[in-house]
């Protein structure tokens, strides 16, 4: 099962509509399993026409730990909220002993190791849950998503992974297509991973070429290939040039330029991929599908 990944620096810059739309185009002769890993700000699924509501299962997964506090051990020392930097430990004065805030508290353990009483203990979290389900047009899609205020969602992408992979296997998926978080942070390292192609997308503006070049950087650390895509290319004709020389300086293969256009908000409002929505769009996806194929196979 050959595993593609969209990746981008920044955010907004299109790819969970280029992931909706190559995955109908690639499920016209391959068979295709999608994957949000997007776990802070899932959204492929509704690009693709499910809401929560649509997916055939949740289940509620653990990869983080929270602090607590047994009481009746405590000893007033403070230790723990010296120790603690992540400000998640005040002192409550009226009570004499500290008070553990979920919200902020990351799970570290450095409480519990400086406690003199053993009276801090680190508790598994609900931190998370994964959607499975199908799509309309006949393909699965596997949806991580981050519970709010919760951490751990470069082990979320994860566990999400792993989902995608044991269900694609089982069904005999070829291709599994992954939307990835924006940035370079710990999720993005966690869909890239494994990855045998990775599909960046970028447009022609400043801030969006300069976290391009930080993703890239990542993508070539692990030594996956790449290919880039430049969505609203039309917007700003001379930075679009500044991003083809930058590629054609590296080597960097661009295999696809996509246009801007009204019809992709009304898409995105109607929850459909643009190749389902306008289907005089679908060649132009058709020809970053066949890219993306013939680099990666």
């Amino acid at each position: 099962m050959k595993i593609i990944t969209i990746a981008s620096g920044k955010g907004g810059v299109g790819k969970s509509m280029l992931a909706s739309s190559l995955a109908m185009v690639l499920a016209e002769s391959r068979k295709v399993i999608t994957v949000d890993c997007d776990v802070d700000a899932p959204n492929l699924g509704l690009s693709l026409g499910l809401k929560d509501s649509d997916y055939d299962t949740w289940k509620e997964i653990t990869t983080n730990e929270k602090a607590e506090l047994i009481e009746s051990r405590c000893n007033g020392c403070k230790k723990c909220v010296d120790v603690c930097n992540f400000n998640a430990i005040e002192w409550d004065d009226e009570r004499d002993m500290p008070v553990f805030d979920r919200m902020f508290c990351e799970g570290c353990g450095a409480c519990e190791l400086v406690c003199p009483r053993d009276a801090i203990v680190l508790k598994k979290a609900m931190n998370a849950k994964i959607g499975t389900g199908k799509t309309r047009y006949g393909f699965g899609i596997v949806s991580g998503q981050l519970k709010m205020g919760e951490s751990g969602s470069g082990k979320i992408v994860f566990v999400t992974k792993k989902t995608a992979e044991d269900i694609g296997r089982k069904e005999g998926a070829e291709i599994m297509l992954i939307d990835a978080a924006a940035g370079i942070g710990c999720p993005v390292i966690a869909s890239i991973t494994g990855s045998d192609y990775v599909v960046a997308v970028t447009e022609p503006t400043p801030s969006a070429f300069s976290d391009l070049e930080r993703v890239l950087r990542v993508v070539e650390h692990f030594g996956i290939p790449y290919g880039l895509v430049i969505n609203k290319h039309d917007i700003n004709n001379a930075f679009t040039k500044r991003v083809e020389h930058f590629a054609k300086g590296a080597g960097i293969p661009i295999i696809g330029k996509i246009p801007y256009d009204k019809e992709f908000v009304k898409a995105n409002v109607g929850m459909k991929p643009i190749v389902s929505y306008d289907r005089g769009k679908k060649k132009m996806f058709q020809k970053i599908a066949s890219e993306v194929l013939a680099h990666s196979d």
